[in-house]
Order: C-alpha cells, then structure tokens, then sequence
C-alpha cells in the first residue's frame, strides 16, 4: 500500500459532468449510421428451416439440453443447416430459447442475474435476453467466441467483404488489430446485425438469443437504434485503442453501456420520460467504473480508454500506465477527481429509481450499488488498480443486496430522505 496521502488540487481539473454530456440529444442520423442499421437479413435470399424440421425440434423440445456432459452451454439449435426458421416457430422453441440466455446470463454473469433474478418472470427472461445480446456481442469484439450464421461464407462472404469495404471508407479508418482477427471479427458482427434485424421483420433467426431478443423487442417496444449503437460500440474497439479526450470516452461509453440502460427502462416500466436522462446516466457511471478498474488491464492490451489529453495536461504519460504510475504524485488526485466526475453520473442515475415500478427498483438500484462500492474501494486503494483487479468480496456483495432489498422493496416512500440522510453520515449504506 502505498503511503496515504491527502489527494491533492489537479494541475488542471477534469471537464465533463452530468450537465454537459454529448449524446442525451437525438442527432441527426450520418450517413455512416444509416449505412450500419440498413443491414438486413431478407426471407428469400438465405436457406429456411423446414416446416417438419420445426415440427420434429418442437416434439423434442423439453429433452433438448443446453448443457454438455462437460458443463458447457450448449446451443440447442446448432445443428440446424439455415439462419432462419420457415415461419414463426411454436411457444416450446420459445422457451427453449429464453433457457438458453438465461443459463447463458447465470453463467456469465452471476452479479447482474442477481440483480434482476426477483423481477417477474416475463422480466427476468427479457433481461436476460438482452444480457445475452451483449455478451455475445463483446464476446465477438472483445474476445475468441466464434458466432454462426450458417449458409455465410465467414470473412471470405461477399456481403461482409463489402460491408467491411464500406465501413473503413466511410470512417476513412483502419484497424488496429491483427488483419485477420479483425477480418473474421468485422464479418461477425457483419452477420450479428442481420440476425438483429430479425428482431424487426417477419424473419424469425434459429439463434437462440436472437429468437428470445425477438420476443422481448415486440413485448416491450425496445429501439433498434439501442442495439445498434450497441454493436457500434463494439465495433469502436476494432478501430480505435486510444481515446483523446472525455467528449470521445463518453461517447463511447454511451454506445457499449448508456444504451443498456436504455433497453433495460422499457423492460421495468417508466411513465416520466426523465427516466431516459438517467438511464444514460446510469450507464455512463458503470462504464466511467469499468474504465477505472481495468487500466492495468487494459494497459496490457495496449488500450487506454482514460482520456489522453487529462493525462498529459496533468503531468503524466500513457507509457507509466503499466504500473509505475501509482508512484506518481498526480496518479491518486486524478483517480480522485475522476471519481468526483463519475458520482455525478450516480446522482443522476439514482435519481431513475423512484421513476420506476418498487417491484423492478431493486434490479437497477443493485448494480449501482456494487458500482459505487467498487469506486469507493478503488479511492480507498489511492488508485491502485494494478497490483490485484478490484472487486467486491462475497460479505460486500451480500450486506449490499441486503440493504438495497429493504430499501427499495420495503422501505415506505416517506422514509427515504431518513435513509438518505443516515447515508451520508455513513449510518447507513448509500443505496
């Protein structure tokens, strides 16, 4: 540990606040945009399972497993030679479906399933869904998972070829990865949007988070613009490892978490269209989190997602970010002050809670709350984010869940403000 110390003034203070955030107005459309959401898978231009194929799955659906005898998650419907079903399947392959990104989302991501395994049925399969969206999608960016689209020819693809072609023209941008990783990486994501837009047309895919994402899109009426600035962001990563300054952060850190936040409200259920505000919010503060945790992480994937000029003006450089840079007496104020911006986000964003349904507040109010404990440990660690990763213990986790489950399942409304108030004094968890 290194010798406490007071944190002290920054040389220059840090800009970007809840107030002056780039991306909480629609903009006009680009002609990059556009080009990204007209991707579309058409009925007549790929192969369609048979109707007795479909007929002799939905006989056999309630022995169909997901799991391997080794424990893996397995895709029910991976045998199947065609992306898309002949017509709209029956309610077992449905189900099927939803088991699937449920086991997925248990598996990937025990914090967040706990966070939402209270909500009603119905809820909890749709969050899940999208949990397994986004896994699947960072899992393809971010990682070595290997998607499908049977008929597709892979990188090699004439669409995904032009498709590529047409992204890098457009961005006049080329990739910072590996050629072929990032060949095979691009074309994927390619394939993941036209199984997105499945989830909008008459076209049913035999993926099964995307056949579940169908069901959960028509139930709540979720924007396709959310998911795709999802797989934008996603796609940032392949062209971009550096970010210059927190205009640019933010930006990104709406398209990979604010628009969660967003397909997340619709599920719970808002009347007060501030709930948008915050749920970018809400995102932003998660992602601004992340950032702060994984330097050293990051740093060994030559990513530094910390806004380059704040470093430099502040005296220090991308190359101490391998871990010298905790011995560097302007590392713990701006780590400081960095946390002072990301509470801004969080004010914001419990301010979303009392906007929703009591039986939904605590999904939403529990991520918080882990989020700013992982925070407050990082502050508490005077910003050593290297030595070991900063998570929260199994009695952390359990206190807090505890807490936020009284306070926004039981908790009488005209309470809060004691609640809030024995917060600050440190009585009681902020939650």
């Amino acid at each position: 540990m290194l010798e406490r110390r007071k944190p002290l003034d920054l040389l220059f203070p840090l800009k970007g606040n809840a107030r002056s955030t780039v991306a909480s107005e629609p903009s006009k459309p680009t002609t990059l945009s556009r080009f990204r959401a007209g991707v579309t898978l058409a009925k007549d231009a790929v192969k369609a399972v048979s109707v007795t194929a479909m007929e002799a799955i939905r006989e056999g659906a309630q022995f169909i497993g997901i799991v391997g005898e080794k424990n893996e998650l397995v895709d029910p419907f991976a045998h199947l030679d065609a992306p898309i079903w002949s017509e709209n399947p029956p309610h077992e392959l449905y189900k099927l479906a939803y088991r699937y990104c449920e086991e997925l989302t248990m598996r990937e991501a025990g914090n967040f399933y706990h966070s939402f395994k209270y909500l009603p049925e119905d809820q909890r399969f749709a969050m899940c869904a999208i949990y397994a969206f986004c896994r699947r999608a960072d899992d393809i960016a971010d990682g070595d998972w290997s998607d499908r689209f049977p008929g597709s020819k892979g990188a090699l693809d004439p669409e995904a070829v032009e498709y590529r072609r047409q992204l890098e023209s457009l961005q006049d941008l080329s990739t910072i990865i590996d050629a072929e990783a990032y060949e095979k990486k691009i074309s994927q994501l390619f394939f993941f949007r036209k199984k997105l837009s499945t989830c909008y047309t008459e076209v049913y895919s035999t993926d099964p988070v995307f056949l579940a994402l169908k069901d959960t899109v028509e139930r709540y009426n979720i924007s396709k613009q959310h998911f795709d600035d999802l797989i934008t962001g996603m796609e940032d990563d392949l062209y971009h490892n550096r970010y210059r300054t927190f205009d640019e952060l933010y930006l990104y850190c709406y398209r990979v978490a604010s628009v969660v936040g967003l397909m997340c409200i619709e599920i719970y259920g808002y009347e007060d269209p501030r709930a948008k505000k915050f749920a970018e919010s809400w995102g932003i503060f998660m992602q601004l989190t992340n950032v702060l945790r994984d330097v050293g992480e990051d740093i060994q994937r030559d990513r530094i997602y910390l806004p380059l000029d704040e470093l430099e003006r502040n005296k220090m450089t991308a190359e101490e970010l391998d871990g010298r840079i905790v011995v560097n007496k302007h590392w713990e104020p701006y780590c400081h002050h960095y946390a002072k911006r990301a509470r801004t986000y969080l004010e914001e964003a419990r301010q979303l809670l009392p906007l929703l349904p009591r039986r939904t507040r605590y999904s939403p109010a529990a991520m918080i709350a882990f989020y700013d404990k992982i925070l407050r440990q990082i502050e508490k660690q005077q910003g050593d984010v290297f030595t070991t990763r900063v998570k929260l213990n199994p009695v952390q986790k359990i206190s807090l869940a505890a807490a936020v489950y009284l306070r926004h399942r039981f908790l009488p409304a005209f309470l809060d403000p004691i609640w809030a108030g024995l917060a600050r004094i440190g009585i009681l968890p902020a939650v």
